[in-house]
């Protein structure tokens, strides 16, 4: 008994500095490739940033690529766990509320939460996008999931009666994703350096206004 709690405690010693480990990484990683770009920043620059060996880096991701996507989805999404945008509980409630200016106060809410957490780092694979296939691939995977976040929620409006005269689910869908773009989320938050209550209650205004009339 004695010998399976020592096992035990020393599992779970393992896996939380696995995770330090791993966290360590992630933070160094997203400042680099924030400040460097992801085609100029390096593995072995990452591992020095984060304090541990190339060995240690290439075992936890085999390459570059690995790195940025799993940095960019814990930022996406707030922790390791493996549950998309889509499925977590403030979509879910969203989807659900019967009022449409709740639901699209939630639904914002949680973006700009999540641009704050990961704009950067998308921005980062947007203008990576030209030059190297993975971030090619990686911004048009995130582009498409965010849509289908959009849509889901226009859907729900318009079966609801809720969208403004003559606005299908799709346009609706198309509104949020430009107005809550991470693009835009740079130009205000980053470049004219809005506050995040004035960013989020603005973008919140502007979407009610669009999709509600």
């Amino acid at each position: 008994m004695a010998a399976d709690v020592k096992r035990a405690y020393r599992s779970e010693a393992r896996a939380a500095s696995a995770a330090a480990t791993r966290k360590r990484i992630r933070d160094a990683a997203a400042r680099l490739f924030v400040e460097r770009g992801y085609v100029a920043t390096t593995m072995r620059q990452v591992a020095a940033a984060a304090g541990v060996g190339e060995r240690t880096l290439y075992d936890a991701f085999p390459n570059k690529a690995a790195l940025f996507t799993h940095t960019l989805g814990v930022a996406t999404v707030g922790d390791e766990e493996p549950v998309r945008v889509f499925d977590r509980p403030e979509m879910t409630t969203a989807r659900q509320q019967a009022d449409p200016r709740a639901a699209i106060a939630q639904l914002i809410a949680y973006t700009a939460d999540l641009l704050e957490r990961a704009g950067d780092l998308i921005m980062v694979s947007v203008e990576a996008a030209g030059a190297d296939p993975d971030m090619r691939a990686a911004a048009d995977a995130g582009a498409a999931a965010t849509h289908r976040v959009y849509l889901a929620l226009t859907t729900v409006l318009h079966q609801r009666g809720a969208l403004r005269h003559g606005l299908n689910p799709t346009t609706a869908a198309d509104t949020l994703y430009a107005l809550a773009s991470p693009h835009m989320h740079q130009l205000l938050r980053r470049h004219r350096q809005w506050p995040l209550e004035q960013y989020t209650a603005w973008l919140e205004n502007a979407a009610t206004r669009e999709l509600l009339g």
